[in-house]
């Protein structure tokens, strides 16, 4: 399974994006799907993340900020992010946990990671 992620870039702070990450592949099913971000210097942190149901989870310090969705038809995950602030400034990476089939017909259960994208915000 393939994640493209799409949305970054740059804005002022209180400003606001959306990340969208679009999985694609011989999917047969997404589980939990979610965004990390690493900002330099710093560990990998969880976002958010939400299940195949909506079910929800935030990092303390996006709450009520950020909001976690997903798309099921189109496997695609998406992040708003709002009210952002310069501690937001990061790589953000989304993930999701797939199942799917290899071309010998076996099916196989996997992390999946995108390719990152770049948000910062300025002051």
């Amino acid at each position: 399974v393939q994640l493209q992620a799409s949305g970054g870039g740059l804005v002022q702070t209180g400003g606001s994006l959306r990340l969208s990450c679009a999985a694609s592949g011989r999917i047969i099913r997404i589980d939990d799907m979610g965004w990390y971000r690493q900002a330099p210097g710093k560990q990998r942190e969880l976002v958010a993340s939400i299940s195949s149901g909506g079910s929800t989870n935030y990092a303390d310090s996006v709450k009520e900020r950020f909001t976690i969705s997903r798309d099921n038809a189109k496997n695609t995950v998406y992040l708003q992010m709002n009210s952002l602030k310069p501690e937001d400034t990061a790589v953000y990476t989304c993930n999701a946990n797939s199942l799917s089939m290899l071309p010998g017909g076996e099916m196989v259960a996997a992390i999946d990671w995108g390719q990152g994208t770049q948000v910062t915000v300025e002051t």
